[in-house]
């Protein structure tokens, strides 16, 4: 995975829903992010070990952070941390290639890494009688790594998966990973994209890895970090015997020393990408390093920008003038000097110099003058919330003291950081604003389509990388013989969860109440599910309920949308409202001193909507734009097309978002219509958890809903769902895409269905995780994806099933074949014992996980409300789990996942695969983009 503080991507239209409502006549949050409690220590060898004990979680994470990041990569071979991230998770001399997943995923656990500027780290979470072979093993991978050719080779080629798809086949992936950083730097290899370039990483040899190796991963430029529950004794002999005996290399870590000059003019860079729906751009001023005394008033100015609708650049760039459909800033300040950033995506009809003259009028007014207190308050308010989810986890306050010690020099930062932003001042935001956002020292990078590159100018071809001519010399490790191989450490005896005890009460009113507390840390979650979704959608109007649902925060009776955003993120909260396909939800998660107050703005806009057509103009205008964007995503079009293709003609059988055509029909009525008709009490489920005590969230419920009158009318029942009938195959051209996007799809199971625990635990075999067959065969064995999987979702009424992976186009026949290849497999041999309990210990580890944050409980209460399933099926979900056998998934497989039953959709660059995919599949129907209908039974639009 790579993760830089610069290029971690455009969340771009992914349900702005609703972050709410106005200013409150009351005191800001009192409540106090808990300082993480640490011991620290350093190793003769100089690795620093930091421990922070968690009795009331049965898992532990262990992390290790070192310190080399892309800044790092050697000249000519940029890319290259990150490749060797993904290499650290292969062979050593005493576990073969993949051990890690075996040691963490296989025992219900989770791994995984990211690649900064500065740093990468390798975190784990297992269950807490793991963590001496975890330990163990970080020490086998830092000091006996195999770096051989096969795996080296597997690797390249599954980090050039992850380029194209993050990077080629994403509309804005070439803006943020590429262009952004070569055009804000000129010296500084912050100035590299961090995931690489195909050239640089075809020319990357096993000698220059294992340089890389040698020179960054050793004991002195690495900390271990373990949160958790454990024996703290007993944890520091594991270290010590594992650890230290770990050699520190004699000669000197290399470490980056360019300095970035000072930028004395306004430049601008010119980008251009073959899929750009719609023009955006950057604009980046050099600053800081995050150690510097300037950076949090940084911070600061960055929330009051962006964070959120009541921020400047939405409320003036897509609120009130509707230039743009999306806006962005940050303050990217890592370990040595960075950037701030501010930019937006066009909205249709608008061009960049409107988006220019937008964003510098907004950067000037915070020169001009200071903010006003309120805003001040409220940015400070969202950075501590912020602060404060990040904690609700043990990895998230291990990643909290590592990044701190990575990026500030020093761990205890992560205890201090929120001091430094509460004592900014309006007059320091000022100060920074004009000191490092002047107008003379800005670079502009505009982004636009490849079509609209100026005649006769040709891209220029990426510079030949250079050749390596040093040799390794050094140590190299292979993997021992099977019986000489060390063992791992003993597993001690399991520590068991204490599982939350839910409690419920039903409403005069028909409205079901369910409260958890599950935390100490000062959270709650409360979230409103209405059991509706977009099987309501009238004839012709999809998306309908998703708008209604998506427009519950733009504006009630008494609040407006601006309002709505102002008074919830004054009070450090969020509020979001969605639907999917069954349900409608609104949910709120803050801190409980403000409890009251936003649990009065939730109930709010669940009940008063306003729906007004200049609100719905926006929202509509917002939606089409984000249309555009995703259906430059061959991912996201597989996705589209999947409903009409297995549910055409049934509820089920439209895009739940609605499609170009459908969107700009939707009219006030229509969303006063549906809202009247579903979003009733007795349709309705509450559910509170965190820090929270039954009474007192019953109380709350009776406040804030217990007058929220149930209609006379009967609630209608929920519709019968008739798959079709007929499998179908069919391509989506869209010329230029970076990757095509392969999918199976398929009806399923209802949630009700007895097959259910088969069924996914027979998913999670074939493709729920790393280890599943799917991404084994694809990813790891062939390097042909940066991941493949399948997902099956169980409805309340008809499920479905949906096997997926993205790779480069001309590959999609080869990977459509494995993904029916491995299905067919599943069903025609039981899968081994050993496999079945790893897979199985994947379900309930996942699930404990999710289990462990407020957000998560609500889910998984909320959704055993709206299936009907006892709440107590928490307690008896790992038995259910556990008692499936293993011909209970051939049997599930061989009558739930025949692909010879199933649909296929691909969409990417026909050109490359069009003709194979035919001769394999006859019945192919290819439909060009601009000729796709995704309200039409055909997928075609009349006439072509």
């Amino acid at each position: 995975m790579l993760r830089t503080a610069r290029a971690a991507g455009l969340a771009l239209f992914l349900a702005t829903t609703a972050l709410a409502p106005a200013a409150l006549a009351q005191s800001p949050p009192t409540a106090t992010v808990p300082p993480i409690v640490y011991k620290q220590r350093t190793l003769p060898n100089g690795l620093q070990v930091f421990t922070s004990l968690d009795r009331t979680t049965p898992n532990v994470t262990v992390q290790v952070w070192y310190g080399v990041g892309s800044k790092d990569d050697p000249r000519g071979r940029s890319g290259f941390a990150h490749l060797f991230e993904h290499m650290m998770f292969k062979a050593t001399k005493d576990l073969p290639a993949e051990s890690f997943d075996r040691l963490t995923e296989d025992v219900g656990g989770m791994n995984n890494a990211s690649t900064w500027d500065d740093f990468t780290n390798y975190y784990e979470v297992v269950p807490a009688n793991h963590l001496e072979r975890l330990v163990w093993a970080e020490a086998e991978r830092m000091g006996s790594l195999v770096i051989d050719e096969p795996n080296f080779k597997s690797e390249r080629d599954v980090v050039k998966e992850e380029l194209r798809q993050r990077v080629l086949a994403s509309p804005y992936g070439r803006l943020f990973s590429l262009y952004v950083p070569e055009a804000t730097y000129t010296t500084h290899p912050y100035h590299r994209p961090g995931i690489g370039s195909i050239e640089e990483l075809d020319a990357a040899t096993i000698d220059d890895v294992r340089a890389f190796h040698q020179a960054y991963y050793r004991p002195d430029n690495a900390a271990l970090i373990v949160v958790g529950n454990f024996d703290e004794a007993k944890l520091d002999v594991w270290i010590d015997r594992y650890l230290g005996p770990l050699k520190k290399p004699a000669q000197p870590i290399r470490r980056v020393t360019a300095v970035e000059p000072p930028r004395t003019s306004p430049g601008v860079f010119e980008g251009y990408g073959p899929n750009v729906p719609l023009p955006a751009l950057a604009i980046t001023w050099l600053t800081v390093k995050a150690s510097d005394p300037d950076a949090p008033a940084l911070k600061v100015l960055d929330a009051i920008l962006s964070a959120g609708k009541s921020s400047r650049l939405y409320n003036s760039l897509v609120y009130d003038q509707q230039v743009a459909t999306e806006i962005f800033s940050n303050a990217d300040l890592p370990q040595q000097p960075g950037n701030f950033m501010v930019g937006a995506v066009m909205a249709s009809g608008h061009n960049l110099a409107q988006g220019e003259s937008a964003l510098l009028a907004q950067v000037k007014r915070l020169r001009d003058a200071p903010p006003s207190a309120a805003e001040l308050d409220e940015a400070k308010n969202e950075l501590v919330a912020g602060k404060l989810r990040e904690r609700e986890t043990i990895d998230g306050r291990g990643f909290a003291l590592g990044y701190a010690l990575r990026i500030n020099g020093d761990a205890a930062k992560a205890n201090t950081e929120l001091a430094d932003l509460q004592a900014v001042t309006a007059a320091d935001v000022q100060r920074v604003a004009r000191k490092y956002l002047a107008d003379d020292r800005r670079m502009t990078i505009r982004y636009r389509p490849e079509s609209e590159r100026p005649k006769g100018e040709v891209a220029a071809a990426p510079p030949a990388p250079p050749k390596m001519v040093a040799k390794y010399a050094g140590p190299v490790f292979a993997l021992a013989p099977a019986g000489k191989r060390q063992a791992p450490p003993p597993i001690a005896a399991p520590v068991q969860p204490v599982l939350p005890q839910p409690a419920e009460r039903t409403l005069a009113n028909g409205l079901r109440v369910i409260v958890a507390h599950s935390t100490e840390l000062p959270l709650v979650t409360a979230d409103l599910t209405v059991k509706t979704g977009a099987w309501a959608d009238p004839q012709g109007l999809s998306g309908a309920t998703g708008m209604t649902a998506g427009m519950l925060t733009e504006g009630t009776t008494t609040r407006s949308a601006q309002e709505i955003a102002r008074q919830v993120e004054a009070l450090g909260a969020t509020l979001d409202s969605a639907a999917g396909l069954e349900s409608s939800s609104v949910t709120l998660n803050v801190m409980p001193d403000m409890l009251n107050a936003a649990m009065a703005i939730m109930a709010d806009v669940a009940r008063n909507p306003a729906f007004k057509a200049e609100e719905l103009d926006r929202q509509r205008q917002l939606a089409l734009d984000g249309l555009q964007v995703a259906y430059q995503e061959p991912g996201q079009v597989t996705g589209f097309a999947a409903a009409p293709v297995v549910f055409g003609g049934t509820p089920f059988g439209h895009v739940t978002t609605g499609t170009p055509a459908s969107i700009p029909r939707i009219k006030p009525a229509d969303l006063t219509a549906i809202h009247q008709a579903w979003f009733r009490p007795d349709n309705a489920i509450l559910v509170l958890t965190g820090d929270i005590t039954a009474d007192q969230g019953f109380a709350l419920a009776q406040q804030a809903f217990g007058d929220w009158a149930r209609p006379a009318s009967p609630l209608p029942p929920a519709p019968a769902i008739t798959p079709q009938p007929h499998a179908r195959a069919v391509a989506i051209d869209l010329p230029g895409a970076g990757q095509a996007a392969v999918t199976v799809v398929k009806p399923a199971i209802p949630r009700s269905d007895p097959d259910y625990y088969p069924g996914i635990v027979a998913n999670t075999v074939l493709g729920g995780g790393y280890s599943a067959r799917l991404n084994q065969e694809i990813r790891i064995k062939r390097g042909l994806s940066y991941g493949a999987s399948s997902r099956l979702s169980a409805n309340r009424t008809t499920g479905s099933f949906r096997a997926a992976a993205q790779t480069k186009n001309e590959s999609a026949p080869q990977v459509l074949e494995l993904i029916t290849q491995e299905m067919t497999k599943l069903a025609a041999a039981p899968a081994g014992a050993e496999e079945l309990k790893a897979r199985k210990s994947v379900l309930v580890g996942g699930y404990g996980r999710e289990l462990a944050t407020t957000d998560g409980l609500a889910n998984i209460l909320g959704n055993l409300a709206l299936y009907g399933v006892p709440l107590d099926e928490i307690t008896r979900y790992t038995a259910k789990v556990e008692a499936v056998s293993s011909a209970q998934v051939q049997d599930f497989a061989g009558r739930r996942l025949d692909p010879g039953s199933a649909s296929v959709i691909v969409a990417g660059d026909a050109k490359a695969f069009a003709a194979p995919l035919k001769a394999r599949l006859p019945n192919l129907e290819t439909i060009p983009l601009d000729q796709l209908d995704l309200d039409s039974p055909s997928l075609r639009k009349a006439g072509s």
